[in-house]
């Protein structure tokens, strides 16, 4: 491991202060600890700071978090200098990308997006670009070798990408233009390319399996019918049941359109969301906020097997979010969430 020390004081601000809501935070997450252990919320802690202090730790910064936690400076130094996710200089103001090296992004072609990152920020890593919007390093395993090569901004992972498609991606991030994390190719997660080619049919559950098979050593119902040379008569059914088996069955689940009323939504705006993800839920009948805001526990389970991305509904929030950008937009939803979707 690379020495890592703080930044030259030339660029050290005097003074560190969270802000009210992150200190609020802050303090919350050091009760979660029990009395004598607060020492062991100073990562977190830390890294809030970080993520106030526009994506780097500074000495006012340590000193701050040693004093909220009755810790010595040293030892939140020995903290912030020995794990690697913690920045000790400044960073990029709109990307810090950590570009992964390990065994299958190298042999998938990360040194090529290391050599963009070389002539279009700077020749070394930890280095501001001359405006001051880009820097970088190379990292260990980010944790998607199967989509490799990749690499991470901040907080969201960029994957399946190319030099040409990192070149593009820099160029929209210095234009401030919106991207979507995740592969930078035509798939869904590690999904194969152009999509499925197996497992792609119905599943068939053991019980369904069980019930269509007949009871064994179960004996035959015997009706009144029954008898040598006799037919068994036909069973009768009241004109009520007929209509019944010939009314068609109404269809139960989320509300669904074969096309939608009007101009269809952004659903790319719900955190999640993604336009591949988009497309499938158009193909499913979803077009509008106010369709996916109304989903009940059952609409999820249901829209989860027909996604196949068991839990992702609940676990982005899916319905609150849709259900704040139908009433009122993405102004609503900085309201509610406190930044812009997406």
């Amino acid at each position: 491991m690379s020495v890592r020390r703080l930044a030259d004081d030339s660029v050290q601000p005097k003074s560190f202060a969270f802000t009210a809501k992150n200190l609020n935070w802050a303090k919350q997450t050091i009760k979660k600890y029990p009395k004598g252990k607060q020492h062991s919320a100073v990562i977190p802690v830390l890294w809030r700071a970080q993520e106030q202090h526009d994506g780097w730790v500074s000495r006012a910064a340590m000193e701050e978090v040693g004093r909220m936690l009755d810790m010595p400076f040293i030892r939140v130094y020995e903290i912030a200098t020995f794990y690697t996710m913690f920045q000790l200089a400044p960073v990029g103001k709109k990307a810090h990308i950590q570009v992964c090296g390990t065994t299958p992004c190298m042999l998938r072609g990360s040194e090529d997006l290391m050599s963009v990152c070389k002539r279009r920020i700077a020749e070394q890593p930890h280095t501001l670009s001359e405006d001051g919007d880009f820097s970088w390093e190379e990292v260990e395993c980010l944790g998607a070798c199967v989509n490799a090569p990749m690499i991470q901004i901040f907080s969201d992972t960029y994957e399946d990408l190319s030099p040409e498609a990192m070149e593009e991606l820099l160029d929209r991030i210095a234009n401030g233009q919106k991207i979507n994390p995740g592969p930078q190719v035509d798939r869904i997660m590690s999904a194969p390319e152009g999509g499925l080619t197996s497992l792609n049919g119905d599943v068939v559950s053991d019980r369904k399996v069980a019930a269509r098979k007949p009871a064994a050593n179960k004996p035959a119902a015997k009706t009144a019918a029954s008898g040598p040379d006799r037919k068994a008569a036909p069973a009768k059914t009241s004109p009520a049941k007929k209509a019944a088996k010939t009314a068609p069955a109404k269809k139960a689940g989320p509300e669904r359109l074969t096309r939608p009323k009007g101009e269809a939504d952004d659903l790319k705006l719900i955190s999640g969301v993604g336009p591949k993800l988009e497309q499938t839920l158009n193909k499913l009948g979803f077009w509008h906020y106010s369709q996916l805001g109304k989903w009940t526990k059952k609409d999820i389970a249901i829209v989860d097997d027909e996604l196949s991305f068991k839990g992702r509904i609940e676990r982005d929030d899916w319905v609150r979010q849709a259900k704040v950008l139908a009433k009122g937009g993405e102004a609503e939803y900085i309201k509610v969430f406190g930044k812009k979707p997406r």
